[in-house]
Order: C-alpha cells, then sequence, then structure tokens
C-alpha cells in the first residue's frame, strides 16, 4: 500500500474521501493548518470523524500560549469553541456536564478517567482535539464530547526537555519529558511533580485562601513497534496522585456547639492509573483491525476534621470511593469498494466499584436538640457493572464532493439499573467548493452514569440525627437518552483566514447532571426527567507567516425538568419548581469566549496573550439567577538561546495569568448541586526555564 498525502477538509468537518487511507493528523489551532501523514498500515481506517466537527491544539500551539506545556489540559480544552469554565478544573462543552470520552492514538481509554485532579499533561502529546456533534457509530456511551490524544512520537518528534515552572502561590513544578527510538521501539514517556499553595479555588475573594495547598504527580508513557510489515503493538500507561487541603470558610456559623471554620483541616486525596494494550494489524490491503485491552484504578478519599465538621454541620463524613476496571475493544475496518468503506466493531467493559462511608452524627430529640454524644454510622455499597456495546456503519461516497456516514450502534449497561438502545446515526458531509464544507448530523446517542459517583446509602438510618436527610425519596440513577442534530460551515477565505459556524439542539430523556453534595469533593450523579440543550459556536482563525490569531464565541441553552433520581439531596422546596417547569441547569452559561495571539516579535522571541469570556453560570433558588459576567486576560512571552555555540537549547518563559488582577466568582454556593462558593484566581506571576535534550 502506497503512502502518500491525504486531501483533507478544514474545520468544523475533517472529512477524508472514501479511497483515502486514515491519516496521522497534525492540524494547527488557532492557524486550523492540517497536513497529512501516511500512517502504518495497522492504523489504516480505524478511527473516523465525519460528519462531526473537530478542533485540534497542536503541540506548537501549546508550548506558545501563555503557561506552555505547563498548562492543564483543561485549560487548553478552554481554547476550543464552546466550553465552559467551572470550579474545581471542571469544564462543560456544550452545556453538559461531564460525558467526555478520551482517546489516545484513536483507542478509548477505559470509563471514568474524568475527576477533580488532572491526569494528562498537556506535554506529553502532539496535538489535543475535541471532537463534538453527531458522533458516528463507533462512539458509545461518552457522547457529549471526544477528547483526542495524539501522543508525541519518537520517530518525528525525537528529544524531550527537562525544566521547572513555578512563581505566584508558591507553585513549583519541576518536569521532564522524551521521546525516541529504541531498539525497534517508539517510546514517549512524560512526568512531573506539582506543589502549590492554591490546590482548589478559593471560596473567597481574596488573593489566597488559608489551608489550601496540593501536592500532585502524573507520569504517561507510551510505546509501540512494528511487529511486521502489517502488524503494531501499542502500549500506553497512565498515573495521577493528587493530595489536596480543602480550603476553609471563615465566619461560617456552628450550628451544633463552637468551632473555627477558618481552622478546619480537611483533605482529599486521589489515586489512579490506567493501562491499554493493543494490536493493529492490516490483514489485507483492504481490511485493517485493531484490538485492545484495558484496565484502570482510581480511588478518592475525603478526610474530614471529624470535630470541626461534627459542631458545623452536624455530620463528619470519612468517605472512600474506588472502581476497578478491565475491558475490552475490538473495531475493524473494510474498503468494499471505492464508494463504501464499512466499519464495525465490540466494546465489553466490566467495573467493579466500592463505597465506603463512615458517618459521625449526632442524635437528636423532638425538638431539635443534641440528645447524646456523637454517633459513628456506616455505609457499606459493592457494586459490580458491565457495560457492552457494537456497531456497523458505512461510509458511503455518492457522489466526489458528498459523503454519508450510515451507522447504527448498539449499547447495554447492567449495573444499578440494567438497560439498553438501539441508537442509529448519520452524517452528511458536502465538499461544495474547495473552500467551503457543509455538514449535517443525527446521532441517537445512550449515556450511562458513571458507576463509580452512584451512591445507594440507606437513608433511613439517619433519621432522627443531624445528618437527616431532606427526604427518603432516592430513585435509582437512569442512563441517559437522547437525540442529537447538529448542523455546520466552515468556509476558508483566502490563505490566511478560516471561519465556522456550528448549531446543535439536543432532546433528552433522564438528563444526566452531576452535584457536589456536602464538603468531599465528589461529585453524585442524578437525572433530571426532561431535558433541553441548543446552541450556536462561531469560530475564526488567521495565520501568517509571523502571526496566529483566533476567536471563539458560543451562546448556548442547557435545561432541564423534573428531578426523578437521587432527590434526597436536593432542597425539597426547588423540587415542584423544577417538577413544574424547565429550569436552566447549574453550569448552563449564555455566552462563552475564548481567544488567543501569537507573534514571533524576534529571532527565538514569541509573544502570546490568551483571554477567556463568561456571561455567568446559574445560581440562586431553582438556578434561576445568574452570577456576573466575568473575563480574564493572560500574557506570555519566551526566549530561546544557548549557552555555547553547539550547546543545547534553552527556553526562558515569563507569564502573568490574570493580568488585570479580575476578582470574579465561579460559584456562590447556590444553586442545585452547588456545594461552596468558589471565586477565580487571581493574578499571578510565574517563570519557567527548560533545556532541550
Amino acid at each position: 500500500m502506497s503512502r502518500r498525502s491525504l486531501p483533507i477538509l478544514l474545520l468544523p468537518v475533517l472529512a477524508l474521501p472514501a479511497t483515502a487511507q486514515q491519516a496521522e493528523l497534525t492540524v494547527e489551532l488557532p492557524a486550523l493548518v492540517v497536513q497529512g501523514q501516511a500512517a502504518p498500515p495497522a492504523r489504516q481506517g480505524t478511527p473516523d470523524r465525519y460528519g462531526s466537527r473537530q478542533v485540534v491544539v497542536d503541540r506548537a500551539t501549546i508550548e506558545a500560549l501563555p503557561q506552555g506545556g505547563d498548562a492543564p489540559l483543561n485549560q487548553v480544552l478552554l481554547q476550543t469553541p464552546g466550553v465552559v469554565q467551572d470550579s474545581f478544573g471542571e469544564v462543560h462543552v456544550r452545556g453538559e456536564h461531564r460525558g467526555l470520552q478520551y482517546r489516545v492514538a484513536g483507542i478509548a481509554l477505559p470509563e471514568g478517567l474524568a475527576g477533580f485532579g488532572q491526569v494528562f499533561e498537556s506535554r506529553a502529546f502532539s496535538g489535543v482535539g475535541l471532537l463534538t456533534g453527531a458522533l458516528p457509530a463507533q462512539f458509545g456511551f461518552r457522547t457529549n464530547a471526544v477528547v483526542n490524544l495524539e501522543p508525541r512520537s519518537g520517530a518525528t518528534e525525537p528529544g524531550g526537555s527537562l525544566g521547572v515552572y513555578g512563581g505566584s502561590r508558591g507553585l513549583v513544578q519541576p518536569h521532564a519529558s522524551w521521546a525516541g527510538l529504541v531498539q525497534g521501539w517508539d517510546i514517549m514517556a512524560s512526568g512531573s511533580l506539582l506543589r502549590s499553595d492554591q490546590g482548589i479555588e478559593n471560596p473567597g475573594a481574596g488573593r489566597s485562601a488559608r489551608h489550601d495547598a496540593t501536592g500532585q504527580a502524573r507520569g504517561f508513557v507510551s510505546a509501540s513497534r512494528a511487529l511486521d510489515d502489517t502488524t503494531r503493538l501499542v502500549l500506553l500507561g497512565g498515573t495521577a496522585l493528587n493530595r489536596f487541603e480543602i480550603p476553609t470558610r471563615p465566619g461560617v456559623a456552628p450550628a451544633f456547639g463552637w468551632a473555627d471554620s477558618a481552622a478546619l483541616h480537611a483533605r482529599q486525596r486521589e489515586t489512579g492509573w490506567f493501562g491499554v494494550a493493543a494490536v493493529q494489524q492490516q490483514l489485507r490491503p483492504d481490511l485493517d483491525v485493531q484490538l485492545a485491552g484495558f484496565t484502570r484504578a482510581a480511588a478518592t478519599h475525603y478526610l474530614p476534621d471529624t470535630a470541626g465538621e461534627l459542631a458545623i454541620n452536624g455530620v463528619a463524613s470519612d468517605v472512600r470511593r474506588s472502581s476497578f476496571t478491565l475491558g475490552t475493544q475490538a473495531d475493524a475496518a473494510w474498503r468494499l469498494d471505492p464508494a463504501h468503506t464499512l466499519r464495525a466493531g465490540l466494546q465489553a467493559s466490566r467495573e467493579q466499584s466500592r463505597f465506603r462511608a463512615d458517618s459521625t452524627v449526632f442524635p437528636l430529640d423532638a425538638d431539635g436538640a443534641v440528645a447524646g454524644a456523637a454517633l459513628r454510622l456506616a455505609d457499606r455499597n459493592d457494586r459490580v457493572g458491565w457495560l457492552y456495546g457494537a456497531y456497523v456503519q458505512d461510509e458511503w461516497r455518492l457522489a466526489e464532493r458528498l459523503t454519508l456516514n450510515l451507522g447504527l450502534r448498539a449499547d447495554q449497561m447492567v449495573g444499578y439499573v440494567a438497560a439498553g438502545q438501539l441508537s442509529p446515526r448519520a452524517n452528511l458531509v458536502w465538499r461544495a467548493t474547495e473552500a467551503t464544507t457543509l455538514h449535517a448530523g443525527y446521532a441517537r446517542t445512550f449515556s450511562p452514569p458513571a458507576q463509580e459517583l452512584v451512591a445507594t446509602g440507606t437513608l433511613a438510618r439517619f433519621v432522627g440525627t443531624s445528618n437527616a436527610p431532606n427526604s427518603l425519596v432516592n430513585d435509582l440513577v437512569r442512563p441517559e437518552r437522547a437525540h442529537r442534530f447538529d448542523l455546520g460551515v466552515s468556509q476558508r477565505l483566502g490563505e490566511h483566514l478560516t471561519l465556522g459556524a456550528d448549531a446543535y439542539y439536543k432532546a433528552v430523556r433522564d438528563l444526566l447532571d452531576y452535584g457536589q453534595f456536602g464538603n468531599a469533593l465528589i461529585f453524585t450523579p442524578f437525572n433530571y426527567r426532561q431535558g433541553r440543550i441548543y446552541g450556536v459556536e462561531f469560530s475564526g482563525n488567521w495565520r501568517s507567516e509571523h502571526w496566529l490569531l483566533y476567536a471563539n464565541l458560543a451562546m448556548s441553552r442547557s435545561m432541564g425538568r423534573d428531578i426523578r433520581s437521587a432527590q434526597f439531596n436536593i432542597d425539597q422546596d426547588e423540587l415542584p419548581q423544577i417538577a413544574r417547569k424547565y429550569v436552566r441547569t447549574d453550569h448552563d452559561q449564555l455566552f462563552t469566549g475564548s481567544a488567543g495571539a501569537v507573534v514571533r516579535a524576534w529571532e527565538g522571541g514569541r509573544l502570546s496573550a490568551s483571554t477567556l469570556y463568561g456571561s455567568g453560570l446559574r445560581r440562586g433558588f431553582a438556578n434561576s439567577q445568574k452570577l456576573p459576567p466575568h473575563g480574564t486576560v493572560n500574557l506570555g512571552v519566551q526566549q530561546d538561546f544557548y549557552v555555547s555555540a553547539e550547546g543545547a537549547r534553552w527556553t526562558a518563559r515569563l507569564d502573568v495569568l490574570n493580568l488585570f488582577d479580575a476578582s470574579y466568582q465561579l460559584r456562590d454556593g447556590s444553586g442545585i448541586g452547588v456545594g461552596a462558593p468558589q471565586y477565580g484566581a487571581r493574578r499571578g506571576v510565574f517563570l519557567g526555564l527548560s533545556r532541550a535534550l
């Protein structure tokens, strides 16, 4: 099979002709310059993106913007259209909470990788892509968006760096990465340590919070090698170890006894690792297959300040949640003829989750007064859950410039509930001219709740205590079922400018949302009986020899009606209002914007700026109000230099985040499923120094 450059369309649609081979993609965002490089035969045709919008931030852009490779992955995603910033490092894509699927080198990673602590490092990848819209049938379960991560290759991007980054609020972050070829293996490894006095957003408007330190360690490794001319072995692994102090809120009046809320000393620990092994093979010139096995382990442990939390809230809970997942994934692509490429695949996974909570409470009498010594009540719950999925799809080239992608997916979950669904998918891509591409898509989707976050504790035992539930109604969380529609256009104007627009609508039954109930920074899923999510996104990108400019603006609405699971968590006064009419979800934000610029101002030097804007998340009774708008501006400057004529390249950088020291609130502690106020970080000055390896 010959290797050749591929005709690839620019955003918002990435489309390959049916006869083209699948390519490794390098897409420069904001430049949106796309290049094709032929992939090894075993990778041919495995991933497919027809009719969906993919925005890719390449490594050069990541390194050039403020923070560079030290930017957390969520900060990179915030530079793409329609991604909303929230507290605890959460991001919301197209008006939804979570529902993100992660893929590395085209391989789906195990369920449940999303969490409070960051798992991935930006510097480990040659590109970070966000795939949205009506996804083809091969994408199942987490279908809100797909985060595509392409590891750096030792063959095409050899070398690495060793450095340190740090500055305001006690941040110190040493890091190292390397990619190269070792005895036939293409290896990439990256790791970092992080220490900071601000691990979680400040609950107050000040520059720093008391008791907010964090220590984190992350690592990622990928290794691949050709076993023969048609077969490739791929190994992936990663780990994250995170410790957080829970920042205190001064002035909170205790409900039982006396305690100083500013002196509390609660902590949270998060650990996780994953591993993937895949074999990719070209069985014949027109048939490619991939078989992958994966495993994941994750655990979260909240350690309370027992005496203080008991006095202030009447409850102090030591909460532990953990899960262990094993699974397999198989995919095949058959180029039947020039007009048809058939794809099919299977996926199955087994997850064992454990929930442990030891809660210290006071017994209360009929008048609500403490009636004795504190009690310790234990909850224990184990569950084994299964997820199964299968799909078939046909990429049908109706004409030279017109492609129809038809698919059918079958999904089944067996866990706290048993449910399944058949989901048709259809996407139409029309390359009207060399500069204009239009797409339209429909997808029926089935999204199970994250099993590791579902807790079914015994509520009745807390009746008559200082942790009495709002009610005893606790219906099981259900999978979300939705109809998704997507319509978009991309227009290239001249050599430098590309414009895009994309509109979407989602009609939902059992809309999944997540809330933080209690002090532990652990999200709990619940359902709205019905939901509606719709919006439109605009993007513009300009690239010239010395300039790189981009801007994104999104408008969206996310609404739900009638909470039908985990009802005891919700304020009982709000439930009738939510049952009668649609209310905004807590993460709904009408306007979201991002923009940035990079200029190569002099030899070896780069100036950069980025900005984020949000019109405000929801707050108040039944999310009936919103927080004030906010915006931040970041600046960065980099300089490459050499200590000696034949020495390695060094890079120094200076970043100023939140240049104008804006004080803005992401959350005020009110709203459905919102546990505490959260303020964005104030101005910070950071320095970095790294040496190329």
